[in-house]
């Protein structure tokens, strides 16, 4: 029988030798401008070689422009790694009474989580930026197969790779730790050890998430507000001095943050499963306690087999195919995981094992098919949520073909409609989520809810595909616009971001999603902690949120998300005003830009200068809040002001985050469906004042569903894994009633 350490490092293995596949069959597309025919014929009468080498010279400003974003983002996270590093290796080496080992360990899988975290963001904008302009070339060719398969690989890339190199490294570390604590009984300390890993993670993936999403915004608010509300010129214009910044942004905050994003919520659903269930070790043994582990590895095989369904099975032979393929792979991995996890957890698992329960002295007896259970509840509730948040972003549904109706009588009411479908989206998501949570709970304790969060993102080499997928698709219609290509390339990759922005949402919803389930998993690991520092003395009945100081801070844990979403929202409000301001100098000094063949470029490195300044400077404020007041709170006011912090922030994140992210997609697609109407229908088409009041709900829409709401995910998160990490440093301080002992 297979051992789980040989399935687990050859899944990571396969993922990024799958990936290294999916990469080489990209790299055969030149970046070459051909006509519409499949063959490599160039089309008589055009000019193709000025055009290829314009495709090449957007393709490297795209490039230079994210790289040197990244550079700058990367170097300031340095420097909090080392920072934050020596910090971590105090505190818990302190909070464990000078236990050297724990520290050091903490503090190392701390900076390791952090580089995994940075090195998936980079990855993922080397390859989005390497793909889009072969989607392009692809696009100019006759059917949709061939750009459809371009911008999925270059996703699975992504994809493949992050679930592998995230696997592999937290795997040799638990390992590596093993080697400390061989006795099943030191296994708590290995998984404590470890949960720095889950906060390195956050912590890039906050400043990748906050700083790329300020990045994108501005440039996408200050392009549309000047270019296309005030002068007319259509999306991605070149004439338009924001437009390189805008496609720069699509990398490095739909990309490169959400890849560091993904990469959190994977290792902190992983540390919480680990540190939750560290006592089914001594009575199942090893692969027992990896089996958290092990579904992660499982759904990368599932993964694998399912991507050739859109590719070779049933690949896209015309427009309508593309959402189905995509909605297709979701589905196909979600049911497919359900026998595979039953498989691992009869392998993996012993017929019968034990559990501390994570309140009160009971020890829970439990079998492989509860375990199995949780895991496929979490995955299908993920589905769920993923297909309702599809019916109010997608304008194939009423809700954003009403939403593209209230545009008629203007952009107010075109507002007023966004928002309240975004509360409304917030509804069923929710309950779904109560429902996983109750009935995994009820199944197998606090141990439940952690794997049911591993079961939402069982298939997230296939999210994360999707994920990619649409950006990639976004910056080739760009690509397309700027080299003034024939419009018919254009139009399909519109149909292809199209189907991608509603996929996109629907990753956002499983994101979201899984958040809320780590979120929780995290905190009940944070109170599994505690009790075992205080011997049970602390929280060995729970929680009582009644306690005066534990219900002050759950109001306090409220408030939390709504100041983090302000401050980033006001960042891109600031960043997009001066983005406005230099485009509209541009035009002002040089009107002969706005003419239909200028003779000189835009300044675009002025714009791109702005983006990233203002982002760099914008995301510390957020950040800081996010990581200090949990760090402070615990410190000074104790364990069970921390409980009530987390608990708040919980609650009100994961309802902030859906009705904004859903808001933003509606948005989006009520925009780009009137786009599709023609002059002389009810909604008049490109151009007309009901498209223009379409755009200002866009605008708006922009930060709320790619800087402030997706961002919110890991405002939940963060709090709970630093709270776990420094859980004995905590209790340490005046036995968890922090310094002013309230």
């Amino acid at each position: 029988m297979a051992s789980a350490t040989a399935i687990i490092l050859s899944a990571a293995v396969l993922a990024m030798l799958w990936a290294l596949v999916q990469f080489l069959l990209v790299s055969r597309i030149p970046v070459r401008s051909e006509g519409i025919s499949d063959s490599t014929g160039l089309v008589s009468g055009s000019n193709d070689e000025a055009t290829t080498r314009r495709l090449e010279e957007i393709y490297t400003a795209i490039y230079e422009g994210a790289e040197s974003f990244l550079r700058a983002e990367y170097t300031i996270c340095a420097w909090f790694i080392l920072i934050f590093g020596a910090i971590i290796f105090v505190l818990v080496a302190w909070g464990t009474g000078w236990d050297f080992a724990r520290g050091l360990f903490t503090a190392l899988s701390f900076v390791l989580g952090a580089c995994t975290s940075i090195l998936s963001g980079y990855l993922g904008m080397k390859v989005a930026v390497y793909s889009n302009v072969r989607t392009t070339v692809s696009a100019q060719k006759s059917g949709w197969t061939l750009c459809f398969n371009t911008a999925f690989r270059a996703g699975a890339v992504m994809g493949f790779a992050l679930c592998g190199l995230g696997i592999f490294m937290l795997y040799l570390s638990l390992l590596a730790f093993r080697i400390h604590y061989p006795a099943p009984e030191q296994w708590i300390y290995l998984t404590e050890c470890l949960t720095g890993y889950g906060l390195g993670g956050s912590s890039i993936a906050m400043f990748g998430r906050v700083g790329g999403g300020i990045y994108t915004k501005a440039a996408d608010v200050g392009a549309d507000l000047v270019g296309k509300v005030v002068h007319g010129i259509p999306e991605d214009d070149p004439r338009n001095p924001a437009t390189i910044a805008d496609n720069v942004g699509d990398n490095v905050g739909d990309v490169a943050g959400m890849g560091s994003d993904l990469f959190g919520s994977f290792a902190e659903s992983t540390c919480a499963a680990l540190v939750l269930g560290s006592s089914i070790g001594m009575s199942g043994g090893w692969d027992a306690m990896v089996f958290p582990v092990a579904v992660s590895a499982v759904g990368i095989f599932v993964c694998l087999i399912c991507s050739f369904i859109a590719t070779d099975i049933k690949p896209v032979k015309q427009e309508k195919d593309v959402e189905m393929a995509l909605k297709v792979q979701l589905i196909s991995t979600t049911i497919l995981m359900i026998p595979a996890v039953y498989l691992a957890a009869e392998t993996f698992l012993p017929g019968e094992f034990q559990l501390r329960a994570t309140v009160g002295s009971d020890v829970l007896t439990l079998h492989p098919w509860q375990a199995m259970l949780c895991v496929v509840m979490g995955a299908v509730g993920g589905l769920v949520i993923g297909l309702i948040t599809e019916y109010y972003t997608s304008h194939s549904y009423k809700p954003v073909r009403e939403l593209a109706d209230s545009c008629k009588t203007g952009a107010a009411t075109n507002m007023i409609y966004g928002i309240a479908l975004g509360y409304k989206s917030a509804i069923i998501p929710v309950l779904v989520l109560a429902v996983v949570i109750y009935g995994s709970f009820a199944i197998a304790d606090m141990y439940g809810v952690s794997l049911a969060a591993i079961g939402f993102l069982s298939n997230l080499a296939t999210g994360l595909t999707i994920d990619v997928y649409g950006p990639v698709c976004d910056n080739a219609g760009g690509i397309a616009e700027m080299a003034e290509l024939e419009p018919y390339v254009r139009e399909k990759t519109d149909a292809l971001d199209a189907a991608g922005n509603t996929t996109a949402a629907i990753g956002k919803g499983f994101a979201i999603g899984s958040a809320a389930l780590v979120s929780l998993a995290l905190f009940g690991a944070f109170v599994t902690r505690i009790r075992h520092s205080s011997e049970d003395a602390l929280f060995e009945d729970g929680v009582n949120m009644l306690t005066p100081l534990t219900f002050a801070f759950l109001i306090i844990g409220g408030m939390i998300p709504f100041a983090f979403a302000a401050l980033t929202m006001k960042s891109v409000g600031v960043a997009a005003m001066e983005m406005v301001l230099e485009v509209q100098r541009q035009f002002d000094e040089k009107p002969h830009l706005l003419d239909a063949n200028p003779t000189e470029r835009p300044d675009y490195d002025a714009c791109i200068a702005i983006s990233t300044n203002a982002s760099l400077k914008e995301m510390i404020p957020p950040g800081l809040l996010v990581m200090l007041t949990p760090l402070l709170t615990g410190i000074f006011f104790g364990v069970y002001a921390v409980s009530g912090l987390l608990v708040g922030a919980l609650i009100a994140a994961v309802q902030l985050a859906i009705s904004m992210s859903n808001s933003g997609g509606a948005w989006d697609n009520a925009k780009k469906y009137i786009e599709k109407a023609t002059p002389d229908s009810d909604l008049k088409g490109k151009g007309s004042d009901v498209h223009k009041a379409a755009v200002v709900g866009d605008t708006v829409g922009d930060p709320f569903k790619d800087t402030s709401g997706p961002a919110l995910n890991i405002v939940m998160k963060l709090m709970a894994v630093l709270s776990l990490v420094f859980a004995d440093t905590f209790y340490a301080v005046n036995g968890g009633a922090g310094i002013f002992q309230l």
